[in-house]
């Protein structure tokens, strides 16, 4: 019913402009729409993120956004983390860390986190 209909993320944030700041200057996403008071919608490729004030933002603690950026991951990495962005570190089985890449076999994975806590990551597929 819902296989070929695109989905949308929605992200609680405590402060709607230290996010802005967040998603447009540092991750470079492009506001779809700014009419609903107290939510930016996002672009972010042919989806959207819609980033919203909560009370509630901050409480989550798994993973809210992936990225699949390919081949890309380790130049998508080196720019946010000369924009100051943070990488987590997690300790996972049959997992090795080289630099700030979770590296499971084929698989490698960044994870790091807005203003409010909320958990993104990007990976290479």
């Amino acid at each position: 019913m819902l296989g070929n209909i695109n989905a949308v993320a929605n992200l609680a944030v405590k402060d709607l402009g230290a996010a802005r700041r967040f998603y447009e200057d540092t991750l470079g996403l492009s506001p779809a729409d700014t009419d609903c008071e107290g939510m930016i919608a996002y672009r972010s490729g042919n989806t959207r993120i819609n980033v919203y004030q909560s009370s509630f933002a901050g409480t989550n603690q798994a993973t809210a956004v992936t990225w699949a950026v390919g081949d890309d991951l380790e130049r998508v990495v080196a720019a946010l983390k000369a924009k100051g962005v943070s990488f987590e570190h997690y300790d996972m089985p049959n997992t090795t860390l080289t630099g700030d890449i979770h590296v499971m076999d084929k698989m490698k994975v960044a994870w790091f986190k807005d203003p409010d806590g909320n958990i993104l990551n990007l990976v290479n597929e």
